[in-house]
């Protein structure tokens, strides 16, 4: 028996109940605690293992759902968690018989089925660490992740030991030499000092300039006898692109030197780079016996990056080489297991020789307090934002939606003007007036959208996609994509004329691209517009407006009309203005992270459409993935 068994499809009739399941696994099925899927992988299991006790398999069907959900493990004390259903229209499952913690405890460390402690047998599928239980891959997988970045905190990189102290500090200071780098500054050293460093901040703080620029200290200092071989990396197409064009355009502001030094390091998927193997998903042509070749690995938006995919990352990094992380932890994660970004931001110090070795580089840079205690792990955060006015009400918004401040929020929110704003809806969903404003935008929006592709103009339609968006929560239902895409459809065709004898290609149509495609370089979640070409025909114009990526529609991927979009394919870009359609207050997708990653999507303006209880819902309800890399090994 392996830890790689896998569920078969659902027993047929309602695809939400498991069919002959224990009484208690059939309780909390009914309740929409566990899928029928987690039920039936429990039992399998079970069945393989000769457990009978169907406490245990609960417990194992819990740690299935909680893979599922984006967790690494359950944490079965957390009752709160546990009892909460994932159907959005199910009632709050208080009447739950759970069983009796002591008693569940040692029905699971006594079970064939699970292996107790990091030292437990190899040949189980379940495994029980520290009041967690995990699938035994995914708790392989957090144990790769802890072992290698602990590994390169312990101590300074071998090649920085014998620098010259005083030219670091120079170089530090040639690259960022204004008054407020001061976290700049520190990066750029620690990346120095350091085989890991995590550079986080919100949305506009710099990170990719800091990044170009950090490149450039490297080379300076170590690469001398031989340049750095430098791989750039993101976990997805999109955002490998965009994290390329933006280093480029950092490095232009370079002096010639440095620019020479850096060269031009081409950006790919992280999955690329370390090289898909035939039919794997999980395993790479790169891996713990077949290092990377680079001397640094940049990986941006890591806050997408799921456990399984970090740890074979870290295993194919060769021991010496640099992992520089780049992201904002109070994003939403990824859509698969684990915040492994968020986990070694708030994990406790595990190293001390970091600040020591930095006070000799950057003296004054070094900050104390939270700041200072991550900076024992590698974390630099930078928090000075360049997109917005400095007197931009969005940024105190996020603020206190990171910091869980509802009240605040609300307040910001209600105080209106012209930055954010706040369209309290009275009933379930919103009615015509309520969304005047919104059908405003995305009117103007659109219509100057249609002018411009009519016009043959790729650049202004390129421009006009990105005044304004939609986000939402959901995918499908009166609060999801679906619904709102047509309405917003409807308001822009009745504004501007449908053409006579229009199909699916028309000019003004806005493109979402929904699969990646090497031969026309566009890549999953890429939005475009089909615009005239001036010849009678039509062409489909991606990319930036000054250098629009122009693509026959016979010869695109897969695409979507996208009038709006979920915010997690949001996620990475900005526009000028942002409305956000608030599910209710009970959904389950309504959290801390996403409401956060939405506003953050916005240069100058929010505005927020649902009630204040969904507002303060959200702010109040941190995403919980459970990890044990937040957590000293017990």
């Amino acid at each position: 028996m392996t830890a790689t068994t896998t569920a078969t499809a659902t027993p047929p009739g309602d695809a939400r109940l498991a069919l002959h399941a224990e009484p208690l696994l059939a309780e909390h099925n009914r309740a929409g605690i566990v899928s029928a899927a987690d039920v039936h992988v429990a039992r399998r299991l079970g069945r393989l293992a000769g457990e009978p006790d169907e406490r245990v398999r609960l417990a194992v069907a819990l740690a299935v759902r909680a893979v599922r959900s984006g967790s690494v493990c359950v944490e079965l004390d957390d009752r709160e968690s546990l009892a909460v259903p994932e159907a959005e229209d199910a009632a709050p499952a208080d009447d739950l018989r759970w069983p009796e913690a002591d008693e569940w405890r040692a029905a699971i460390e006594a079970s064939p089925l699970v292996a107790v402690g990091p030292a437990g047998p190899d040949d189980r599928p379940v495994r029980w660490v520290d009041g967690r239980l995990y699938l035994d891959r995914y708790w392989r997988h957090e144990v790769v992740v802890r072992r290698e970045v602990d590994a390169r905190l312990t101590e300074v990189a071998s090649d920085a030991r014998d620098l010259d102290a005083a030219r670091v500090a120079a170089s530090v200071r040639r690259l960022f030499p204004a008054d407020g780098d001061t976290r700049q500054r520190l990066a750029a050293a620690t990346a120095v000092l350091s085989r890991v460093m995590v550079l986080t901040g919100g949305p506009g703080t710099g990170k990719t300039t800091t990044v170009a620029r950090l490149l450039a200290v490297l080379q300076d200092v170590l690469g001398e006898r031989r340049p750095l071989r430098i791989a750039l990396a993101a976990p997805t197409g999109k955002a490998a692109a965009r994290l390329q064009e933006a280093v480029a355009e950092a490095l232009d502001g370079l002096e010639p030197a440095d620019r020479a030094r850096v060269g031009r390091p081409a950006a790919t998927t992280v999955h690329r780079l370390l090289g898909w193997r035939p039919g794997s998903s999980t395993r790479f042509r790169h891996d713990a016996g077949h290092h990377l070749p680079h001397d640094v690995v940049v990986v941006d938006e890591t806050s997408m990056v799921s456990l399984p995919l970090m740890a074979r990352l870290l295993e194919a990094l060769r021991p010496d080489a640099r992992l520089v992380l780049v992201g904002d932890p109070d994003q939403l994660a990824s859509v698969e297991a684990g915040a492994v970004l968020g986990d070694l931001v708030a994990r406790p110090p595990v190293a001390d020789a970091l600040p020591a070795a930095l006070a000799g580089l950057v003296p004054g840079d070094l900050p104390d307090g939270e700041d200072g205690r991550r900076l024992r792990n590698g974390v630099v955060r930078l928090e000075t934002v360049h997109r917005q006015r400095p007197d931009s009400a969005i940024l105190p918004f996020a603020a206190a939606v990171r910091g869980g401040d509802a009240d605040e929020a609300v307040h910001l929110l209600r105080a209106g003007g012209a930055d954010v704003e706040l369209v309290q809806v009275a009933g379930e969903r919103p009615d015509d007036a309520e969304v005047a404003a919104l059908r405003a935008d995305a009117v103007e929006a659109g219509t100057s959208l249609v002018a411009a592709a009519r016009a043959g103009d790729a650049g202004g339609a390129l421009r006009a996609l990105e005044r304004h968006r939609l986000l939402l929560a959901h995918r499908r239902g009166p609060a999801g994509v679906a619904h709102w895409d047509r309405l917003v459809e409807e308001w822009v065709t009745e504004a501007v004329g449908a053409e006579p004898g229009r199909g699916p290609w028309y000019a003004g149509r806005p493109l979402l691209v929904t699969t990646n495609d090497r031969d026309t370089g566009l890549y999953n979640g890429d939005t475009g517009v089909v615009v005239a070409d001036g010849r009678g025909g039509l062409v489909a114009a991606f990319g930036k407006p000054e250098a629009p990526l122009l693509v026959r529609p016979h010869r695109l991927p897969d695409v979507d009309t996208v009038h709006a979009m979920t915010v997690h394919r949001g996620q990475g870009s900005q526009f000028d203005r942002v409305t956000l359609v608030l599910p209710p207050a009970t959904s389950p997708l309504l959290t801390r992270e996403l409401l956060y990653t939405a506003v953050t999507r916005a240069r100058s303006h929010v505005r927020v459409v649902g009630t204040e209880d969904a507002v303060r819902a959200a702010v109040g309800r941190p995403v919980r993935r459970a990890s044990g890399l937040r957590r000293p090994l017990g």
